[in-house]
């Protein structure tokens, strides 16, 4: 008993003295000396939904899986694998269940048939073979376009370098392929050079070979130039949110606007936040989806001068970025790249990928149907058809008419989200 006494004791001393330290911290002017542990339990990640940019992050994630298992096909001879080998890459691919399953839901993108040993193989249907090479020579078209991104984020960054294990974290965005190394800085010395400074493996950094100052202009500053006007940042939320925009026009009015580009850095430079909130505008203007995950840009803090709370900078600034947590993941986007859920300007690679999506939602659903005709057939063998289900039996050669039906498209939808992104599909 004294034992058990002596342990409650010490917990009810440890409780207070943890909610004393949680209230002084809070009272203090400088609450948070790290952001990571106490940011998200006091809610400081709130910002008002806009479900057109919500839209927008779910139908740039919704090609993502069977993206890695095009990957995946691009590797293997002939782009034909057997279903074996996907299924042992399946937890890799955060993936549960069939892998026969997975592709069978997806008929437009990939094709399954049976060798001579009884072996079940897969490979890319005509369609997604066609979108394959669609996707490869505007890859190759683009090269040029993808050096100057890459330049222009080199000059962003302090010592005109960057870690090559770090930018691949961006390349996705960027638009850069899995082989840019070679492929793009090898092509382009007068722009990139590679270096190690330290020797290891993990330290090969590329690094800007000479400094061009017809790249050294913001978009911000660009577009300024052509309306004529002097350089500042544009406010993309409705007439409606006046206090945000007053504050805003504070901000964007009180001081003059910074270029992100800059030969010199200097303390008193680095530590404007004018500076920083036009670096990140920079950053997620050369991305092809004018959006990035906070927590990848947090890598880069120290390349470019980034302040320590990154996530308070943007949730300060409502009318520049939009700050989603979709999907658990942590996402800021430029709000002026987007009317509505549609990019502005669309990259030759975004309108590709955007058709791969197309694609794989138009299997999806041709499966979903064949899925459906499928368990009625049996329900009619059995007697089990039921007022709804007749209904659809009736009109079961109009599909466009079935389509159109908000609530089966509605259905539709969501279990095409719940397949692609829940945890055990």
């Amino acid at each position: 008993m004294f034992i058990v006494a002596v342990r409650l004791l010490a917990a009810a001393m440890v409780s207070r003295r943890s909610a004393t330290l949680l209230s002084s911290l809070l009272r203090s002017p400088n609450p948070n000396p790290n952001p990571r542990i106490f940011c998200r339990g006091l809610a400081l990640w709130s910002m008002t939904k806009d479900p057109a940019l919500e839209s927008a992050l779910s139908r740039n994630r919704r090609w993502i899986v069977n993206n890695q298992i095009k990957q995946i096909l691009l590797r293997c001879p002939g782009c034909i694998a057997t279903v074996r080998s996907l299924q042992k890459k399946f937890k890799t691919l955060d993936l549960q269940g069939r892998a026969l399953n997975w592709i069978n839901k997806y008929p437009c993108c990939f094709q399954t048939f049976t060798g001579d040993d009884g072996e079940i193989f897969f490979g890319f249907s005509k369609r997604m073979a066609a979108l394959v090479d669609e996707e490869a020579s505007t890859v190759e078209s683009q090269e040029p376009s993808m050096a100057l991104r890459l330049a222009k984020l080199l000059m962003l960054s302090r010592d005109r370098r960057l870690n090559l294990v770090k930018l691949n974290e961006l390349k996705r965005g960027l638009g850069l392929p899995d082989d840019y190394v070679v492929r793009i800085l090898a092509k382009y010395p007068q722009l990139f050079c590679l270096t190690n400074r330290f020797g290891r493996r993990n330290s090969l950094e590329v690094e800007l070979a000479r400094w061009d100052p017809e790249l050294a202009l913001s978009k911000v500053e660009r577009e300024a130039l052509e309306r004529g006007e002097e350089p500042g940042f544009l406010c993309s939320l409705p007439p409606t949110w006046v206090k945000t925009r007053v504050k805003f026009e504070e901000f964007n009015n009180g001081s003059p606007y910074i270029s992100p580009y800059v030969e010199d850095w200097s303390d008193e430079w680095v530590e404007s936040e004018k500076r920083a909130v036009g670096v990140i505008h920079e950053i997620l203007s050369l991305m092809l989806w004018k959006k990035a995950s906070i927590l990848k840009l947090e890598h880069f803090r120290w390349e470019f001068g980034l302040p320590q709370r990154l996530n308070q900078l943007l949730l300060q600034h409502p009318c520049i970025f939009y700050v989603s947590n979709r999907y658990k993941i942590y996402t800021v986007v430029l709000r002026e790249g987007y009317r509505g859920s549609e990019l502005v300007e669309k990259d030759p690679l975004v309108v590709v990928k955007n058709k791969f999506g197309e694609l794989m939602q138009e299997g999806l659903h041709e499966y979903n149907r064949r899925r459906h005709q499928a368990n009625l057939e049996k329900k009619r063998k059995k007697g089990e058809v039921s007022v709804k289900e007749k209904r659809i039996e009736i009109s079961e050669g109009d599909e466009e008419a079935i389509r159109l039906e908000s609530m089966e498209k509605r259905e539709e939808r969501r279990r095409f989200y719940k397949v692609l992104f829940d945890e055990n599909p």
